[in-house]
């Protein structure tokens, strides 16, 4: 099946002794070919070969094991020129690379298969972040284009079930790499490598570029419902499956029912897939919670392998063994000093608990409590005074008269009294009062007058400005 499209020694540089020269000079070869500027791709052999030596130059090549295949007596390189030479035959020779004579110069070309493996190969080197977002909406837009136009964009929906069906894998390598992880630090005895690992593979590649993605309010599966409520509503709804199905039909050149069977298997794969997307977050989340658990565990007792305890210890054991009937003192102390802080590495995040639904009910307030509101507002209105109120108060003692003396007004209640204490102030009220100074002016005499037998102030008189 593989390699009945692949060259049958097209894995033999990267098993031998040599692979990590293979690998670098793939990488560059990888950077040349797949260039997004490259319109040719047939590269000339010149230009190849100058790729290979500076990947040699900058890897520092200098030792060189035999190879399978190659010659017995062989001499090794000694050169730059010949480390080139030796890789660049080699890559010919197990299919890497293919050579083809234009008139009297040679270029190199990478074969479809080839091509697509050494993409692979290196996106798995560079362990390349995926979005999730990205893929959920991708699905998103591509069933709408299914919906919106099933006779025209019709075979969007294929995409999508292929979009989804990575996502779904991608879901599963994270699964596993936390697994391979939490194996890698159980079989270790090294704090140090434990911490070192959990922060560089976990915190680094699985935690920020995944996982992370998975726990903020942002979430990619926001879409979930919305996108399972389409492929619902896609399923009885006969007339819309017909045109998808004769899209299908048209742009793969199928039959009629093979292409409805593949209409009805792509809703169904991706509905599979969202569906389950709960059950199988619940299954990383425990996997996170054994790693951090085991993390948080030896960070606790770090700080105990302090230099003299295995002998303290061991001297402590002696002790209770020769204690008479094996009574072990009581306990006095509790240690109970945090690594760092209650919230840091030593304590591990919860596992995530399913919020039960609630009936949501309004609460009736108590008629009473609404009454007693209604009185506050009238009486906080009552004694709230801006110039509105004091000019019409002004105006009610005055009744027609262009001037009234201080011992004229009258005062009956608290709010009429509030009203007096501000006119006496008009000058000072700032620039809200300024109409009401532009059509009345207050003169003050030397001797204090009782108003209203309420208060007692320095009289004056209110004139009316013509």
């Amino acid at each position: 099946m593989l390699f009945n499209k692949l060259p049958e020694d097209i894995f033999l540089p990267l098993s031998g002794q040599n692979r990590q020269v293979y690998q670098s000079v793939l990488l560059e070869l990888a950077d040349l070919f797949f260039d997004e500027d490259l319109i040719d791709p047939f590269i000339p052999r010149d230009l190849v070969r100058s790729t290979i030596e500076n990947a040699v130059v900058r890897l520092g090549v200098r030792r060189w094991e035999a190879e399978i295949g190659e010659e017995e007596g062989q001499e090794l390189p000694r050169s730059t020129a010949e480390y080139t030479n030796r890789i660049y035959r080699r890559l010919v020779q197990t299919g890497w690379l293919e050579e083809e004579q234009k008139v009297y110069r040679t270029y190199v070309l990478l074969s479809p298969s080839v091509s697509h493996l050494l993409r692979s190969l290196v996106s798995i080197a560079r362990l390349e972040k995926r979005s999730y977002g990205g893929a959920v909406l991708n699905v998103l837009s591509s069933l709408e284009s299914a919906v919106n136009d099933p006779e025209g964009r019709g075979i969007t929906l294929a995409e999508a079930a292929q979009t989804a069906a990575d996502f779904s894998a991608h879901l599963t390598d994270m699964m596993l790499g936390l697994r391979e992880l939490k194996l890698n630090l159980t079989a270790s005895n090294n704090p140090q490598e434990i911490v070192r690992g959990f922060f560089d593979r976990f915190v680094e590649q699985i935690l920020v570029s995944d996982y992370k993605t998975l726990k903020t309010r942002n979430n990619p599966f926001r879409f979930r419902r919305q996108i399972l409520a389409m492929l619902r509503d896609l399923q009885f709804d006969p007339l819309k499956l017909q045109q998808l199905t004769e899209h299908y039909q048209q742009q793969m050149d199928l039959s009629y029912d093979v292409a409805e069977a593949q209409v009805h298997q792509h809703i169904n794969r991706i509905i599979r897939i969202f569906e389950s997307v709960d059950q199988r977050l619940a299954a990383i989340d425990d996997f996170r919670y054994q790693l951090e658990k085991r993390v948080a565990d030896t960070v606790r007792y770090m700080d105990k392998t302090t230099p003299g305890m295995a002998a303290r210890l061991s001297r402590l054991i002696s002790g209770l063994a020769k204690v008479e009937e094996r009574l072990i003192p009581p306990v006095t102390t509790l240690d109970e000093v945090g690594f760092i802080s209650p919230s840091s590495v030593r304590s591990p995040v919860r596992r995530r608990v399913e919020a039960t639904p609630k009936i949501i009910t309004q609460k009736e307030i108590d008629p009473k409590v609404l009454e007693l509101r209604r009185l506050f507002k009238e009486w906080k209105e009552r004694r709230e005074v801006n110039v509105d109120r004091i000019e019409t108060y002004l105006e009610s003692q005055l009744a027609g008269r262009d001037q009234m003396s201080a011992t004229d007004f009258r005062i009956g209640s608290v709010e009429e009294y509030i009203c007096f204490s501000y006119v006496r102030h008009m000058n000072s009220l700032g620039k809200k009062a300024r109409s009401m100074r532009n059509r009345y002016r207050i003169q003050f005499e030397d001797h204090y007058v009782n108003v209203s037998n309420m208060v007692e102030c320095r009289g004056f008189t209110i004139h009316r400005n013509r």
